[in-house]
């Protein structure tokens, strides 16, 4: 069973959908760490709800990003994390993360990369009035969600849609596509061929 760390930046709901999965054995995993660029997240509670420890830091604290992410890296040893999963970390990952867990870094976005990358992707997508939409799971490299895509998942947009309603559909879809994925990719090392790029 391989050690992970979760990185999330806010409310956590998908860290909360990786802790629920492993707790019912769907996902074999141990959560060893969350790390948390914001002490005050409510992704930290959820982390002490389950008894998972945690590492909450202020970047503007350190020097550098480089300089953060080696403390963030001596945690991850410390704790024996084999791979890394992104769940609303709203940073970019740099090369000393990088360097060190290359290929097993991945992400769940709220869109059809490579459209709307970056922060606020429903509300880009809204604004767009783009016809479909959906949840993209990819590898993470140096830039804002360009990474090789594992698996996506679309649906089309209503013409009533809003922020609210295609928050839902979105998040729907998340909790229960990224950990299956991230189950193939724990235990096989790789995505069934018939998941990958996955849309409809």
């Amino acid at each position: 069973m391989k050690k992970i760390a979760v990185f999330a930046s806010g409310n956590g709901s998908n860290f909360q959908a990786i802790i629920d999965v492993v707790k019912a054995g769907q996902l074999e995993a141990d959560i060893a760490l969350l790390v948390c660029d914001k002490p005050e997240a409510f992704a930290a509670q959820r982390a002490k709800a389950a008894h998972i420890p945690t590492f909450a830091f202020n970047p503007k604290e350190y020097g550098s990003k480089e300089a953060y992410e080696k403390a963030v890296l001596e945690k991850l040893t410390s704790y024996g994390v084999e791979f890394i999963v992104l769940a609303g970390f709203m940073r970019l990952i740099g090369p000393t993360l990088l360097g060190a867990y290359a290929g097993r870094i991945v992400n769940i976005h709220p869109s059809l990369l490579p459209a709307f990358p970056g922060k606020d992707a429903i509300g880009q997508a809204l604004a767009a009035k783009a016809k479909w939409s959906g949840v993209t799971i990819h590898f993470v490299d140096e830039g804002m969600d360009t990474g090789p895509i594992i698996v996506q998942e679309r649906f089309r947009l209503s013409e009533k849609e809003t922020r609210e309603s295609l928050q839902r559909k979105i998040q729907s879809i998340e909790y229960k596509l990224y950990p299956s994925i991230l189950q193939m990719l724990l235990t096989r090392g790789e995505v069934e061929s018939d998941k990958k790029a996955r849309t409809y």
